[in-house]
C-alpha cells in the first residue's frame, strides 16, 4: 500500500516539480521499498547529429517494446517509463547541455525507473530500439518550410495512429477534492493512446482530447464551487472532432497533469501567499522559470547577465552599449522575472531566437527592427510575383474572391490581385510567395464542408365538439266554409280556410280561397331544433283529425345531439445547410375583391392560405441546434363568406427562436380554445309551466374544444452515418 502512494507522488513531482540542476527530482524510495528489477540502465550518452540530439541508453538486456512516454510543455520535459528496470548508473542526474537537452534525471521507485529529459524548449522526439540500445532522437524544435520558419506545436500526449473511422471516447468524468484542498479532475478514457493538449487561455485551463467523442450525458457544465477548491466550473463540450474541457479556477493557483493507463488526472492546487517572496506562484504572473536568488552590491550589468546565462544555459549576447552597475537582492525569484527586472532597471530590452538572447537598449533594438522591416518592405516591392490556382469546394469562388480583396482590409499585398472563374469555381491569385501562403491558410480555414440539418415539424390540431338541441312545433287549423271546388291538382278548396294559396282561376282572390292548410301554414308555436331542416335532426310529428273534422291539432317534437372528435396532423419537413434559411409551404391562394373610393372599380387580389415552415438553423459548438422558426397554418372558411363574396381565413402562426438538442423534440407553441354555451328560447309564461312548458320552448347546449400544438425535431446530418 505504501508503495502505491510513493508511485503516485513520483508521477506528480516528475511532471510538474521544480527540477533544479543542483537538486534531485525527488527523494529515492526507502531501501525496503526497492525491489530487484529484471533489467537496468547501464549507460547514457548524448550527441548532436545533423541538428538533432540523439540520446543513447544502453540496457543490460534488450527491451521487448519501446517505453511509454509523455511530454510537458511548461516547463519543457519529456518522461520515459521503463517497467521492471533499475538504475544501474549509480547517480540520479547527468548534465549534457547538448542542443536543447540540458540534463537527465533518473529515478527508480520499486521495480520501475523513470527517465526525465530537461529541455530548454520542447522538441518532437522519436524512440528506436537497436539490440540493447534505446535511441531517443530529439528533432530540431523548428523546421523550415517554403522559406518560412514554422514552429511545431506540442501536446501533453500525442495521439497514436488509428484506423480510418476509429475514434477515441471519454467514458466518465469525476471531480474530487484532495487532502490539501486541490481540485482533482479525473477522466476515464477508452484507451491510453488518446491525444491530449493542455494550455492556459486567459484565466482558464483548456484541455483538448484529440479525435475523441463524449456521450451526451457527459457534455455538460459542472458547478463544483461547493467542493472548496480553486476550481469553480468545468465545462465539457464537443469542438469539431475533439472534446474540449474548460476549467475555470479562482484566485491564485497552479496545475499539474498526469496520465496512468486509461485515466487522465488534472490537479489545480491553491497557491498560498508568502509576504517574504516577491512572486506568488506561476499561476499568478507570466513568469514560470526556475527560481534563483541574487545578492550583489554595485555589480556590472554584464556580469549579472553572465550569471543568468550560466544558470539557464542560454546563449546571451549583449550590445556594446550595455553599460552600468546594479545593486540588487532577489530571493526565490523565477530567472525570467529576474532578467526582466534587470532589463527594466537599465532601460534595456531583449529579443529571443531559439536558445540565443540578444540584449540591447530599447532604442537600439527599435531602430534595428525598423531597418529590418523597411528592408523586408523593399524586398516585398521588388520580389517577383507568382500565380497560384486554388480550387474552391464548398463556397462560390466569386464570394471568396470578394472576401480576400475586402474594402477595409485585404489579405493581398499592394501588387497582388485575385480573379474568380465561376464555371470551374477556381481562384487565381497573383502575389508574392509570402502572401500566397496567407491566402492558402485562409482558404483552408473557410472552405470547409457545411453541415446539414433536417427539421421535422408536426402540427397537431385536435377538436372535441358537443351539441344538444330540443324544440317543438305546435299548430292548429280548421275548415269553416263550404266546398268551392278543386285546384288544378285535384285538391279540394274551402272558403275562409286557414292558410294561404289560390286556385287556378281569376274569379277568386288570394286570402279568401285557399288549399287545405299545411303544417307550416297552420303553426301556432314554431320553436324547432336549430337544424330542423337537415337530416341530422330527429323529429316526431302527428296530427289529431279525420276527414269529417273541421278542427285539428298538429304537434312536432325535434331533437338533436351531436358529439364529434377529430385530429388533423400535418408533418412538414425540410433539410437545409447550417446557417441557411429554408422554407416549405403547401396550400392555396384565395381571391378577394378590393374597391377604392376614388375609382369605385373592384379589383381582385390573392392571399395565401398555406401550411408553411420557415427555419434558419445554426449548429452550436456543443452539438445543439439553434433555430429561428416561423410556422404558419392557415385554413380558408368557405362556409362563412363575408360581404362581397370574400372568404375569411383562419390563421395560426408561431414565430420564435429555440435551442434544441440534436434529435430532441420541443413544443414551440400551443393554442387551446373552449367554447361553452347554453341557450333557451321560449314563449313567456307558457314556457315556464312545469312539464308542459317543454311544448313552448327550445333548449340548445354546446361545448366545443380546440387545441393546436406544434412540435419541432432537428437532426444533424452526418455524411458517413446519415442522421446523427
Amino acid at each position: 500500500m505504501r508503495r502505491g502512494v510513493l508511485q503516485g507522488a513520483w508521477v506528480l513531482t516528475a511532471v510538474c516539480g521544480a527540477l533544479l540542476p543542483s537538486a534531485p527530482v525527488l527523494a529515492q524510495a526507502p531501501a525496503a521499498e526497492v525491489v530487484q528489477a529484471g533489467n537496468r540502465i547501464e549507460k547514457i550518452i548524448a550527441a548532436e547529429q545533423g541538428g538533432n540530439v540523439v540520446l543513447k541508453l544502453t540496457m543490460a538486456k534488450p527491451l521487448a517494446a519501446a517505453p511509454g512516454s509523455f511530454s510537458v510543455a511548461s516547463p519543457a520535459r519529456v518522461a520515459f517509463d521503463f517497467p521492471d528496470t533499475g538504475n544501474g548508473l549509480g547517480r540520479n542526474s547527468q548534465q549534457f547541455n547538448t542542443g536543447d537537452l540540458r540534463s537527465v534525471n533518473i529515478v527508480q521507485v520499486g521495480d520501475r525507473t523513470r527517465l526525465v529529459l530537461n529541455l530548454s524548449r520542447l522538441s518532437p522526439y522519436d524512440i528506436r530500439l537497436e539490440d540493447r540500445d534505446v535511441l531517443i532522437t530529439l528533432s530540431a524544435a523548428q523546421m523550415r518550410e517554403a522559406g518560412n520558419i514554422v514552429s511545431q506545436s506540442t501536446q501533453f500526449a500525442a495521439p497514436a495512429p488509428m484506423a480510418q473511422g476509429e475514434r477515441h471516447s471519454i467514458r466518465d468524468i469525476n471531480f474530487r477534492r484532495g487532502k490539501e484542498g486541490e481540485g482533482r479532475l479525473v477522466v476515464d478514457l477508452s484507451d491510453a493512446s488518446t491525444g491530449i493538449d493542455i494550455r492556459q487561455q486567459g484565466t482558464s485551463l483548456i484541455v483538448d482530447f484529440l479525435k475523441t467523442e463524449a456521450p451526451e450525458q457527459l457534455r455538460r457544465k459542472l458547478d463544483v464551487i461547493d467542493f472548496g477548491t480553486p476550481v469553480s466550473t468545468v465545462l465539457t463540450q464537443s469542438q469539431g472532432g475533439n472534446v474540449r474541457m474548460t476549467i475555470t479556477p479562482r484566485g491564485q493557483w497552479e496545475h499539474n497533469a498526469y496520465q496512468s493507463d486509461n485515466q487522465f488526472v488534472l490537479e489545480v492546487k491553491p497557491v498560498k501567499e508568502d509576504p517574504n517572496k516577491l512572486t506568488q506562484g506561476v499561476g499568478k504572473g507570466r513568469f514560470g522559470g526556475e527560481k534563483l536568488s541574487l545578492n550583489f552590491q554595485n555589480i556590472d550589468v554584464r556580469s549579472v547577465l553572465q550569471v543568468i546565462a550560466d544558470f539557464t544555459n542560454f546563449n546571451i549576447i549583449t550590445s556594446d552599449s550595455v553599460q552600468g552597475n546594479l545593486t540588487l537582492r532577489l530571493k526565490d525569484v523565477p530567472w525570467d522575472q529576474a532578467l526582466d527586472i534587470i532589463l527594466q532597471a537599465r532601460g534595456l530590452d531583449m529579443r529571443k531566437n531559439g536558445n540565443v538572447i540578444w540584449i540591447a537598449p530599447r532604442d537600439e533594438l527599435a531602430a534595428r527592427e525598423k531597418l529590418d522591416l523597411e528592408a523586408k518592405a523593399q524586398i516585398g516591392e521588388l520580389e517577383p510575383l507568382r500565380t497560384e490556382t486554388f480550387q474552391i469546394n464548398y463556397h462560390k469562388a466569386k464570394s471568396v474572391a470578394e472576401f480576400i480583396k475586402g474594402k477595409e482590409q485585404t489579405v493581398l499585398s499592394k501588387r497582388g490581385n485575385v480573379s474568380a472563374d465561376e464555371r470551374s469555381n477556381k481562384l487565381f491569385v497573383n502575389d508574392v510567395p509570402s502572401r500566397l501562403e496567407d491566402v492558402r491558410r485562409l482558404i483552408a480555414e473557410i472552405d470547409v464542408e457545411v453541415r446539414q440539418v433536417l427539421i421535422e415539424a408536426q402540427i397537431v390540431e385536435a377538436t372535441d365538439t358537443f351539441a344538444r338541441n330540443l324544440g317543438v312545433r305546435l299548430g292548429f287549423g280548421g275548415k269553416t266554409g263550404g266546398l268551392l271546388g278543386t285546384t288544378t291538382g285535384g285538391v279540394p278548396v274551402y272558403r275562409n280556410t286557414f292558410g294561404t294559396g289560390s286556385l287556378n282561376s281569376t274569379a277568386y282572390q288570394a286570402g279568401q280561397i285557399t288549399t287545405v292548410p299545411t303544417l307550416d301554414s297552420s303553426l301556432g308555436v314554431n320553436l324547432p331544433a336549430s337544424n330542423i331542416n337537415t337530416k341530422q335532426v330527429g323529429a316526431l310529428s302527428f296530427a289529431l283529425w279525420n276527414s269529417a273534422a273541421t278542427r285539428y291539432i298538429d304537434l312536432e317534437v325535434s331533437a338533436l345531439e351531436a358529439d364529434g372528435r377529430g385530429k388533423v396532423v400535418s408533418r412538414p419537413r425540410v433539410m437545409t445547410a447550417d446557417k441557411a434559411e429554408a422554407i416549405i409551404e403547401q396550400g392555396s391562394e384565395i381571391p378577394y375583391q378590393t374597391q377604392t373610393s376614388a375609382t369605385a372599380v373592384a379589383t381582385v387580389s390573392f392571399k395565401k392560405a398555406n401550411l408553411s415552415l420557415k427555419v434558419k438553423p445554426q449548429i452550436t459548438p456543443d452539438g445543439k441546434v439553434m433555430m429561428a422558426l416561423d410556422v404558419n397554418k392557415d385554413q380558408p372558411r368557405y362556409d362563412q363568406p363575408v360581404a362581397g363574396g370574400n372568404v375569411p381565413i383562419d390563421t395560426k402562426h408561431v414565430k420564435t427562436d429555440v435551442v434544441v438538442e440534436n434529435g430532441g423534440t420541443v413544443v414551440i407553441g400551443g393554442i387551446y380554445i373552449q367554447e361553452v354555451g347554453n341557450n333557451t328560447t321560449k314563449i313567456p309564461l307558457l314556457g315556464d309551466i312545469p312539464v308542459l312548458g317543454y311544448l313552448f320552448r327550445n333548449n340548445e347546449r354546446k361545448d366545443n374544444k380546440t387545441e393546436l400544438l406544434v412540435f419541432i425535431t432537428p437532426r444533424i446530418i452526418n455524411d458517413q452515418l446519415g442522421l446523427r
